[in-house]
């Protein structure tokens, strides 16, 4: 384990987690849905990551599927938001890899995902 401070690693994540969703809705505000989908996904990835290093007091690892973090950080999740990070995962994919041919959502099917990310991001800000 890493001597480093706590506290100050999840303060740092939970800051990084909050600028990522601000772009997240300045993009899907833009209907930049794809892009916007992707800052959903990597500021709930900071979040479970500010989890991980309050539960392991240790760096967390750099992967970014959201399902793997949250088991790791022991988050209990429902089903409705396994199936979300499920979805969120692919535009991870699709963000860091631009070549990545993907179906995009409609708005419709976007700002349903945003609604249900964005109740799932207050849940995890709650619980740290």
């Amino acid at each position: 384990m890493v001597d480093f401070d706590v506290n100050a690693q999840v303060e740092h994540w939970l800051e990084d987690a909050l600028s990522s969703w601000d772009d997240a809705q300045f993009l899907m505000e833009g209907d930049r849905i794809i892009f916007g989908l992707f800052a959903v996904q990597l500021a709930l990835d900071k979040l479970i990551k500010a989890h991980l290093i309050k539960a392991t007091e240790d760096i967390p690892p750099r992967i970014h599927n959201l399902l793997t973090l949250a088991s790791l950080a022991a988050l209990a999740l429902t089903p409705e938001q396994e199936l979300l990070m499920a979805e969120l995962n692919t535009f991870n994919i699709r963000g860091r890899y631009s070549g990545t041919p993907m179906e995009q959502p409609t708005k419709a099917q976007a700002a349903s995902m945003f609604k249900k990310a964005k109740e799932v991001f207050k849940w995890l800000i709650e619980l740290l």
